[in-house]
């Protein structure tokens, strides 16, 4: 299956030249999400507890447009401004999946474009 470029008008957009989703072989490569409103464009506040939140709702929302959900993740790859923070984004991230979370991986990134406090980018598998 060839590289392809799925619509996915939930999605706040892209803020550099990538691809929000790119889907090949089966896979479903959703890019780092940062803590923006899809609809106003507005960021999340500084508080890495709602900057968590708003990603995970962007990425439960991708994948509704894809017709998948949470449960089709296979990997996920979380970057931290700050690793002091990993309690409190694991306390929330944990809560979007169920007995079989999928593979992850949590790195302090030192700084994140924007000023963010937390990106998280996923795989999924149809």
């Amino acid at each position: 299956m060839p590289k392809t470029v799925p619509v996915t008008p939930s999605a706040p957009g892209a803020m550099a030249p990538y691809s929000v989703v790119t889907e090949a072989n089966g896979f479903v490569f959703v890019s780092g999400q940062v803590a923006v409103d899809p609809i106003s464009k507005e960021r999340s506040p500084d508080d890495v507890e709602a900057q968590t939140t708003r990603v995970m709702m962007n990425i439960t929302a991708i994948l509704g447009d894809l017709g998948l959900a949470t449960s089709d993740i296979v990997k996920t790859t979380i970057f931290l401004a700050n690793i002091d923070d990993f309690a409190k984004v694991n306390a929330i991230y944990a809560g979007y999946f169920d007995d079989q979370p999928p593979a992850r991986s949590t790195v302090q990134a030192g700084a994140l474009p924007g000023g963010f406090l937390v990106e998280i980018d996923v795989v999924a598998a149809r």
